[in-house]
């Protein structure tokens, strides 16, 4: 089994604003002190509402999949997306836009 890698409790956060299918999205990723990215954040603007807490549910087990050594590319690799390769989730999306820099 893997060894998570753990992210210091301060640390430097990049939020980042996106829609996706007529909805808005808040995102905020840090990442690892070589750079890698280590988790993501992201919420809905209708908060608490099914699509919100689903999105929050994803961005978790992305961030624990980033912290046991899952590679960002892998995780793009892995999650939905249409005939064009655009994504079709909101975390897809993010997980596009943190990979892109």
């Amino acid at each position: 089994m893997s060894i998570r890698e753990r992210l210091p409790n301060r640390r430097p956060s990049i939020p980042f604003d996106f829609e996706h299918n007529g909805l808005r999205y808040r995102a905020t990723a840090s990442y690892f002190a070589d750079g890698r990215p280590a988790e993501v954040f992201v919420n809905n603007h209708k908060y608490a509402s099914e699509v919100d807490m689903f999105v929050r549910d994803a961005a978790i087990l992305t961030s624990l999949a980033l912290q046991y050594g899952a590679p960002i590319e892998v995780l793009r690799d892995a999650v939905e997306r249409n005939g064009a390769g655009q994504p079709t989730s909101p975390i897809s999306m993010a997980l596009d836009m943190i990979a892109k820099g």
